[in-house]
């Protein structure tokens, strides 16, 4: 099982090349949760995630003959730009092998990093595959994203600069996904003061190290579709699970919608981009999932590699669910100064028209009238309550449509 002895010689190992990111006052979190929050932002590293850790210690544990031969990896993305980098950065060829669907973005940095990119498979299930068999056909060695110690201890560097960053703090909130990173984290956290709590979070759509834990076994669940692909993994790893099982006290779950506010809130409130599952653990601390109050609480912001066509649909996502997004249909007379009328009342009471659409043949109003879709920016709930007041004051017949 992993020590702390490991994740000590790991942090020497690569304290050269690795960037000791922030860990971050948020005085704004702080305010709304009860707590002293803070963010440990991975997002700042080279590639954009905290996996760069354990892949460049892996890479630095390879024997002259193996660097010789080359690496090869599984990813969706974050390790595969890990792996890359650092493995051109040293001199060792690397191949990693991406699902089709991997986000074009996490493709192309990993071509710039300088690997040879193989796109096989629909999943990461089946790029997993390819990659193993490539690795005994072509004699490579096999990087895990997460299922291996010197990986492991490699992100267990993250908790070591945590307790140098802030020794007192009192509870850590890690996303989960196979287990790679809370496991470094929790043992270098754990064997160090054993009192402070490690929270790990993962997305109810695959809570596959939830469902490991509880069983005793890693168990494979089910594909799923998650904004929070970094740490969208179907089974847990057979190395992580015992040292969750000893060192994790608890590990709790969060909705899409969630993530998606989250993502929102630390890029509106804390000019921080994160990508799905890097916003994983703050969305958890922001919805009151974690029962904390008066706490020191460090989240660790894994990653910040998100396209921006996602963010842009996550961010309108989030506005629907804060409320500052809201689209109604609304009837009203169909014949000149309508429509003008109705936009007139909705701007008397400062609400932003976004886009409005006319909709005569496919609605089942009256002959006379017409079915108006506008979708509007608004300051929240409040400001839905006053617009709705104003329109039935006005006699609209409307309803809410999202």
């Amino acid at each position: 099982m992993l020590t702390l002895q490991d994740i000590e010689r790991a942090r020497a190992r690569i304290k050269d090349d690795i960037y000791m990111s922030p860990c971050a006052h948020s005085e704004t979190f702080s305010k709304l949760t009860g707590n002293k929050v803070y963010f440990k932002l991975e997002n700042l590293q080279m590639t954009g995630s905290f996996k760069e850790r354990g892949a460049l210690n892996k890479i630095l544990t390879l024997t002259d003959e193996e660097k010789r031969r080359g690496v090869i990896a599984a990813s969706a993305g974050n390790h595969a730009q890990g792996v890359a980098y650092h493995a051109t950065r040293k001199g060792v060829k690397s191949t990693i092998v991406m699902p089709a669907a991997a986000p074009l973005v996490k493709v192309t940095r990993t071509k710039e990093y300088g690997a040879e990119v193989v796109l096989h498979g629909a999943s990461y299930d089946e790029a997993f595959d390819e990659a193993w068999k490539r690795r005994e056909a072509e004699g490579l060695t096999f990087i895990h994203a997460f299922d291996d110690d010197a990986v492991m201890a490699g992100q267990g560097t993250v908790g070591l600069e945590l307790i140098e960053q802030n020794p007192y703090l009192e509870v850590v909130v890690v996303p989960i996904g196979g287990g790679g990173l809370i496991s470094g984290i929790a043992v270098a956290m754990k064997e160090i003061n054993p009192r402070v709590r490690i929270i790990g979070v993962q997305t109810t759509r695959l809570p596959s190290m939830q469902r490991a834990v509880a069983e005793q076994a890693p168990l494979t669940l089910p594909p799923a579709v998650t904004i929070a692909d970094g740490i969208a993994v179907r089974r847990a790893g057979a190395r992580t699970l015992p040292v969750v099982s000893k060192y994790v006290d608890e590990i709790v779950t969060v909705d899409e919608e969630e993530i998606a506010n989250a993502i929102l809130l630390l890029l509106e409130r804390e000019k921080t981009v994160a990508e799905g599952a890097g916003a994983a653990g703050f969305a958890a601390l922001i919805q009151g999932r974690l029962s904390l109050a008066g706490k020191k609480v460090a989240v660790v912001i894994g990653g910040g590699n998100i396209d921006v066509n996602i963010l842009s649909r996550i961010i309108e996502r989030g506005l629907v669910k804060d409320g500052r997004l809201v689209r109604f249909r609304v009837r009203i007379p169909d014949h000149p100064g309508g429509l003008h009328k109705l936009t007139g009342e909705i701007a008397s009471i400062r609400a932003n028209i976004q886009e409005v659409i006319h909709n005569r043949a496919f609605s089942r109003v009256d002959l006379g009238e017409t079915a108006v879709d506008i979708t509007l920016e608004t300051r929240g709930a409040e400001h839905i309550e006053q617009l709705v007041r104003l329109l039935d004051e006005r006699g609209y017949e409307h309803e809410r449509l999202f």
